[in-house]
């Protein structure tokens, strides 16, 4: 079993969804936590006190509006301070379905920022820490929108496409850093197809709308059209793979992509 003993993980967007199946899956091994995400301090208490009992033997909340740099590095530095972040899991993300001419100009910066260029500026802060350390993991959240384009989606598939890209370029960067037996520092995205969150509600209740509501008829509906297993993934599979390429065994996974999308990817 990955043992993460002594290492220390942030994932962003972790109160819920994937980010915390994620969190729970690393404080199972022993990390300690930095949770994040937009919540109130009821949520973020309760979160926590679920990665303790998880394993973490530590799990505080980092603030910070991914929107805005200078908040992403206020966010980085009290990380650091904490001990800095040996594992970084770029989850947090937003989602907004519109035709190209009818998208919203700010949707589109709020999509790019927070989808994309906040993993830049995380990476850009995290990444030289892990070298020096000799081990690292960036686990970026993708989606098949970052191989495939669908309708309604620009902003989305611009962002997702864009973090498949960056994260090859930080694999390449920071491929001979570290030791096999330190596990070294790998950069690597996992590209869920439809997953149990809350970012396909929106989608999910429309598609419902025409089956008179029916949640399983609208869930049916859209998993026919491309996910060939017609079979929706739930968040701990997610958390699963995230952990498996934060074991040192995984020191030679890097640059890749990893679909977890029912066959979508190989049609």
């Amino acid at each position: 079993m990955t043992d993460l003993t002594g290492k220390t993980a942030l994932v962003t967007g972790s109160v819920q969804g994937i980010g915390l199946a994620i969190a729970e899956s690393l404080a199972a091994a022993g990390a300690r936590i930095a949770v994040h995400g937009l919540a109130g301090d009821l949520q973020v208490y309760e979160v926590c006190e679920r990665l303790k009992k998880a394993g973490a033997p530590q799990a505080e909340f980092f603030g910070g509006d991914l929107r805005d740099p200078d908040r992403i590095d206020d966010m980085m530095q009290a990380v650091a301070a904490w001990g800095g972040a040996d594992i970084l899991v770029n989850n947090a993300g937003i989602q907004h379905t519109a035709p190209l001419a009818d998208m919203p100009r700010d949707m589109w910066d709020a999509i790019l920022n927070i989808n994309l260029s906040a993993a830049f500026h995380t990476m850009q802060a995290a990444l030289p820490g892990m070298a020096q350390r000799g081990y690292g993991r960036v686990v970026n959240i993708a989606s098949v929108h970052g191989l495939v384009a669908s309708r309604h989606k620009a902003p989305y598939c611009a962002a997702k496409f864009g973090l498949v890209g960056l994260s090859k370029v930080a694999a390449l960067e920071y491929a001979n850093a570290g030791t096999k037996q330190a596990g070294g520092v790998t950069v690597n995205c996992i590209a869920p197809g439809w997953t149990e969150t809350a970012i396909i509600e929106p989608q999910v209740a429309a598609r419902a709308a025409q089956f008179g509501g029916d949640r399983d008829k609208g869930v049916a509906d859209l998993l026919k059209e491309k996910q060939p297993s017609q079979r929706t993934s739930d968040p701990s599979e997610i958390g699963a793979l995230a952990l498996w390429l934060c074991d040192p065994v995984a020191h030679n996974v890097t640059g890749t992509t990893i679909p977890v999308d029912g066959g979508w990817t190989a049609q």
